[in-house]
């Protein structure tokens, strides 16, 4: 980041609402890239901008440039943050009432197992418990919980979504770490839950064929083949 840009959010910081404006649009780029993410949400486009300047002049506020972070990488979560507590609060990212239950009994019954012997307990051992398949309880614990970073590792391989995805600079991770929960919403319903096995709940392709009572080749097609839809839909 040049000098003078630093010069402006210095001044914006103190309150210029001149170059803080200013800045906004030289960034106008960055937030539609994000914005853009979120667009057949049932919001206007236009709100999304609006939405994500909002969350621009927020990191422009929290910006400090002794961390060494370039500040479009500092911006990039700050402007999706702010999209993403609208379409939140708003209702319009949307999950049932009887799942959000659901998730409730499966919390209280995990503390409770735990517990009672002194561990974590498997998903087998709460599908037990419950009365519940464990595919009922990955899905209810994925759909609201939070958002899962793309640097967490999978399974026994060591190796993240963000890797399989592709190599991008910083700023491109986070705006695909933005779009990624959105476009497994888009995936068969078998290859999302393979991907919310493997890299929400860090299962092995071997406990995945378990869960879902299939051979471990079906799962580990069923991940590149849902790996690839992410690549189209992302891209």
């Amino acid at each position: 980041m040049s000098e003078d840009i630093y010069s402006d959010i210095r001044r914006a910081q103190s309150g210029d609402r001149e170059t803080a404006g200013k800045l906004v649009e030289e960034n106008s780029g960055l937030i539609w890239s994000v914005a853009r993410r979120f667009f057949g949400r049932g919001v206007d486009p236009e709100d999304l901008y609006q939405l994500g300047c909002v969350g621009f002049l927020k990191a422009i506020e929290g910006f400090d440039e002794s961390f060494g972070t370039r500040f479009s990488t500092y911006a990039v979560p700050k402007i999706s943050g702010e999209i993403r507590r609208f379409l939140r609060d708003d209702g319009a990212v949307k999950v049932s009432r009887g799942i959000k239950e659901q998730a409730a009994q499966i919390r209280a019954a995990r503390m409770q197992l735990e517990q009672r012997i002194g561990r974590e307990p498997t998903i087998s051992e709460l599908s037990r418990e419950m009365g519940l398949s464990p595919e009922d309880i990955a899905f209810a614990e994925t759909a609201t919980g939070p958002a899962e970073s793309l640097q967490r590792e999978s399974g026994e391989d060591g190796f993240t979504l963000e890797l399989v995805l592709g190599d991008y600079s910083a700023e491109e991770k986070m705006v695909e770490h933005v779009a990624l929960r959105a476009a497994m919403e888009k995936l068969p319903e078998r290859e999302r839950q393979v991907l919310s096995l493997r890299y929400y709940h860090g299962m092995t392709q071997q406990n995945c064929a378990k869960v879902m009572h299939v051979s471990q080749v079906q799962i580990s097609r069923l991940e590149r083949r849902a790996v690839e839809q992410l690549r189209q839909l992302l891209s």
